[in-house]
């Protein structure tokens, strides 16, 4: 039995609003600011995100965790291809990611990239045994 249900995935950042509409961009759904320091944007069929302000925030390094950092990364399934994977790579780099770690995409299913406030975030190629393209209507 659960001891509690997971509420929202919080992200600290200096800018909620930005990280926000960077997000809402990503995966969808609409930011709903809470405050000035406190933004919540509900991903379709997905988490809660919220995103607070911190001051002085520093962003954690990729891979390494050793400032004090809250070290953890966002997966996103990107699809069952590379064209797939190349397409949304190109997205989230407009919209101001960065990329981290694009090696080896012969020997794993993801790409690394920076959010603008510097969070580890994964482009994933799910390839669906089932044959289901979850993205379709």
């Amino acid at each position: 039995m659960a001891v509690a249900r997971l509420r929202t995935v919080v992200l600290d950042c200096p800018d909620p609003h930005a990280l926000a509409a960077f997000y809402a961009a990503v995966a969808g759904g609409t930011p709903e600011a809470e405050s000035d320091r406190w933004v919540v944007l509900r991903v379709p069929d997905g988490p809660r995100l919220s995103f607070q302000r911190a001051e002085g925030f520093t962003p954690p390094r990729w891979p390494h965790a050793d400032r004090d950092s809250q070290q953890f990364h966002l997966d996103f399934d990107a699809g069952p291809t590379w064209a797939e994977i190349d397409a949304a790579h190109e997205k989230v780099l407009a919209l101001g990611a960065r990329p981290l770690d694009l090696e080896d995409r012969e020997k794993k299913d993801f790409q690394v990239y920076a959010d603008p406030a510097g969070h580890p975030f994964c482009l994933c190629r799910i390839e669906r045994p089932d044959g289901l393209d979850r993205t379709a209507p």
